[in-house]
């Protein structure tokens, strides 16, 4: 059985960087996270140090002795504080300092698609959103300026969901005009989304998945 991260590992590990991973540490402690593969040392300058997604994967988990939660309906806010909206949330706090978080969010992902995809493309989803769909769609539609879902869904606005499919997110939206506002937004952000009807319930939603290309 791999060893838990030390007491300094497990801090490093949780003061990571919400959406991009970054680390902050002396370089014994990040070299010793990158020997235990839970990080990685970024090749180009200025040769930050990442979670790799086995760090990504420890600092959700939470400390070993907390008892495992149930499996939630909206994806769980990162340890940093900082979660994009899925939809369907209980409480949303709104306003300025809510603007400037997910704008500083959005800002950390592209550049970590810069730092990590081939060539610095910004334009495609990178390695962290292929692991965090749900996460990495709606940041990607909080960040335009789409409205998420309150808890009582006639009221509108854009629900984030699993699918079975395993690269693909649905994108749920009562109104056929902000429904493909967040086909473009995704279109835009670097993901292929397509519209579908529910055989049952004959509404319309999104498939998105990363774009590869």
């Amino acid at each position: 059985m791999t060893r838990p991260p030390t007491a300094v590992q497990r801090r490093i590990i949780d003061a990571a960087e919400p959406v991009t991973g970054r680390l902050t540490g002396t370089e014994t402690q990040l070299a010793a996270l990158v020997k235990r593969g839970l990080a990685f040392r970024h090749p180009r300058p200025p040769h930050d140090h990442f979670l790799t997604p086995a760090g990504h994967r420890v600092r959700e988990a939470g400390p070993p002795e907390a008892a495992p939660a149930p499996a939630p309906t909206a994806a769980p806010a990162e340890s940093g504080g900082f979660a994009a909206r899925v939809g369907g949330e209980e409480s949303a706090r709104d306003g300025p300092a809510r603007a400037r978080e997910v704008h500083s969010a959005w800002q950390g992902l592209l550049e970590l698609r810069r730092m990590t995809n081939p060539d610095g493309a910004t334009d495609l989803p990178c390695g962290w959103e292929r692991g965090h769909l749900v996460r990495a769609a709606a940041l990607a539609l909080e960040a335009a300026g789409h409205r998420p879902a309150g808890l009582e869904a006639e009221r509108g606005g854009y629900r984030v969901r699993t699918t079975p499919q395993p690269e693909a997110v649905a994108v749920h939206e009562p109104d056929p005009v902000a429904l493909r506002g967040c086909a473009e937004t995704l279109r835009r952000a670097g993901w292929q989304p397509s519209e579908h009807t529910d055989p049952r319930t004959r509404e319309r939603y999104l498939l998105a998945s990363p774009r590869k290309v």
